[in-house]
């Protein structure tokens, strides 16, 4: 248990036994189970744990409390890796009245077939709540990821509960001084395709006076918060925020992927500032699927497969396009033995894509490389680099 302010606790939990976030994002670093506590003239605690880390999510309350009895449960979100702990939460105090929109109830008796909530508290968008000396406000974030999802700002101590906004892969004591390359991977794999509503929310923050951010996954904020602000500016709004080349290949017998790491070396050579390549079929996904939106240039490289492209490339592309992929250059690398059609079923697959640009250069591959592909090669890296 640590202090976030004088008045403010910090009660989550870290997972170290988890292998896969929400059923298939690898977590090598665990994961943080964020709760928080206010202890002012009435007592609020903020979610639960997973249900994994209830008894010690329990006793973190209970150290927090020190003898007092909690006043409210305030539920921002109803995902179970923060939701899971209520019931035992109300079974130990239950005089506790629960926090929470009309849709927050709905889901709560969703999860929770036999817990009747008595004592409840249902807030609209906008809606107040005193403690005593903290005044809290509820600033709904629907399909942030949920569509119950609410944040809560405590304007006493200027801190925003943003539920799994700025959130993080990783557990609380893991090493990781990289903020950004986990948010990243977080934010596209499970927020991405609601720009348009994180968009919505920041535009409500901009009116808050923030100065610590507290979110459901991953530390607290407390420093240097335009940092965090702009990168989800960016990513919400589908910007390019580094500059450089995705390349995202799969290869069968070596060639394609011969092909693609022929590209990256050609791109280097003219000093592009990142390459990023990955096999798709082979390293994370989810690593592939936050390289192509970090950067405004993606290259993609497959077999035909099938009268189709390779499993892997399909996946990837439904990954990006489901997340609302745009305002991107894009450049294609197909090989095929007899019938190449891998460029044409990729660029149909980016159809509904908004603001994309192709490159002129579409390089074709009829088994192995040749002396014209290693031309259009060099071709496509000028065009990238133009």
């Amino acid at each position: 248990m640590t202090n976030v302010t004088n008045d403010i606790r910090y009660i989550g939990v870290n997972d170290h036994e988890l292998d896969l976030f929400e059923g298939q994002y690898i977590v090598p670093e665990g994961m943080a189970y964020n709760s928080y506590m206010i202890l002012d003239e009435k007592i609020a605690v903020f979610d639960t744990a997973d249900r994994h880390f209830t008894e010690q999510w329990l006793a973190n309350v209970a150290e927090a409390l020190g003898g007092r009895t909690p006043d409210y449960l305030i539920v921002q979100h109803m995902e179970p890796d923060h939701s899971a702990s209520i019931a035992a939460f109300l079974e130990k105090y239950p005089d506790t009245a629960v926090v929470g929109n009309a849709k927050t109830f709905a889901m709560l008796g969703q999860f929770f077939e036999k817990l009747h909530v008595e004592n409840k508290v249902t807030v609209k968008d906008g809606d107040s709540l005193s403690l005593g000396k903290h005044l809290l406000q509820f600033v709904f974030a629907p399909m942030v990821h949920w569509p119950e999802v609410m944040f809560t700002y405590d304007s006493t101590d200027k801190v925003l509960f943003s539920a799994d906004a700025f959130g993080k892969f990783g557990a609380l004591d893991a090493e990781d001084d990289d903020w950004a390359c986990e948010a990243r991977r977080y934010y596209f794999g499970i927020v991405g395709k609601y720009g348009m509503q994180v968009q919505n929310v920041l535009k409500k923050a901009a009116k808050l006076d923030i100065r610590t951010i507290c979110p459901l996954h991953g530390p607290v904020l407390s420093e240097n918060l335009g940092y965090y602000l702009d990168l989800y500016n960016t990513w919400s709004s589908y910007g390019v925020e580094s500059e450089g080349v995705c390349i995202a290949y799969t290869s069968v017998y070596g060639n394609t992927k011969y092909a693609a790491e022929l590209l990256a070396e050609a791109l280097k050579g003219r000093g592009c500032p990142k390459v990023a390549i990955t096999d798709l079929a082979r390293e994370d996904m989810a690593e592939a699927v936050e390289d192509a939106f970090r950067y405004g240039k993606l290259v993609l490289a497959t077999t035909t497969y099938n009268a189709e492209i390779f499993p892997f490339m399909k996946h990837f592309i439904d990954d990006l396009t489901e997340r609302g992929y745009q305002n991107r250059t894009i450049g294609l690398i197909e090989n095929g033995t007899w019938a190449p059609m891998a460029a044409k079923v990729m660029k149909g697959m980016f159809e509904k894509s908004k603001n994309i640009t192709w490159l002129e250069t579409t390089v074709t591959i009829k088994s192995a490389v040749t002396q014209e592909n290693r031309e259009q090669i060099a071709k496509m890296a000028d065009e990238l680099m133009a």
